[in-house]
């Protein structure tokens, strides 16, 4: 992935994406005005940040990535594997009005001119651009949401709505949390056992590398869980781009959840036609 800066806002971007010449970018700590735990470009309006911050953050990311501000369709997760189209009657959402939904993980487009926008601290932000029926989409993968396999189930909806075919595809897995910090307990790692197979068990779980004695704990590699969820989907691997920014490793970069739990902000990911 690429850092950039715009304006003083700084960003990561995928090479493909821009390739692509679609509109698109995570968001990183720099360039706002949240103070405190949240500096300082927060975009969580959930998080105790004063609304007024949260808003002037927006815009300046909006202008930093070239994207409309006004039209942006924001989601409301729940750790599920909801995904939904949504429409022109949906720019704005979240942002210049209320939200008309919950449980929503994973948005869908195909009008022009209005960014989605999904939020992390820690969990994977999975992005999807097809160039050839133009349609996008954004999905917020957390262990639950990767377990449920909802890089599937939003290519699938893509595929069935739109008439996409997985092979134009491109697919991004974004800045989050590596194998190499995320440890998660025996009930988690069966989980992904039972979602996987035993036969990519070891690919995608090792020992803990914080607590080594400790047989019930391991190290989970979410970046990989997606590539598989992809790859089953029936995506091309080499349209498949995956990140080389951790949220734990970088958290002077992003915000990260296991770092600083709930007195943080939240960073975004964007995508517009």
């Amino acid at each position: 992935m690429n850092l950039e800066t715009q304006n003083n806002v700084s960003f990561v971007t995928f090479s493909s994406f821009k390739n692509a010449g679609v509109k698109h970018g995570f968001s990183t700590r720099i360039g706002g005005v949240s103070e405190g735990v949240y500096d300082s470009l927060n975009l969580g309006f959930n998080r105790g940040d004063s609304d007024e911050n949260v808003r002037e953050n927006y815009h300046r990311i909006a202008n930093a990535l070239g994207m409309n501000y006004d039209r942006m369709c924001l989601s409301k997760q729940t750790h599920t594997t909801n995904v939904i189209i949504v429409d022109e009657k949906d720019a704005g959402n979240g942002l210049t009005k209320p939200l008309p939904y919950d449980d929503v993980d994973g948005l869908i487009t195909n009008i022009k001119d209005m960014p989605l926008v999904t939020f992390y601290a820690d969990c994977v932000p999975l992005f999807f651009y097809d160039p050839v029926k133009e349609v996008v989409a954004l999905s917020h993968s957390g262990w639950r949401g990767t377990v449920g396999k909802i890089g599937k189930v939003t290519v699938e909806k893509m595929c069935t709505e739109f008439g996409c075919n997985v092979n134009d595809i491109l697919c991004g897995i974004g800045p989050s949390i590596c194998k190499d910090c995320y440890e998660v307990s025996a009930d988690v790692a069966n989980e992904f056992i039972k979602a996987f197979g035993e036969e990519h068990k070891s690919t995608l779980l090792r020992p803990s590398i914080f607590n080594p004695d400790d047989k019930d704990k391991y190290m989970l590699d979410l970046w990989a869980s997606c590539r598989l969820v992809f790859l089953e989907a029936g995506i091309p691997e080499s349209h498949i781009e995956t990140t080389n920014y951790c949220t734990h490793c970088n958290p002077n970069l992003f915000y990260s959840h296991r770092i600083m739990g709930a007195n943080r902000g939240s960073l975004a990911a964007f995508i517009s036609l």
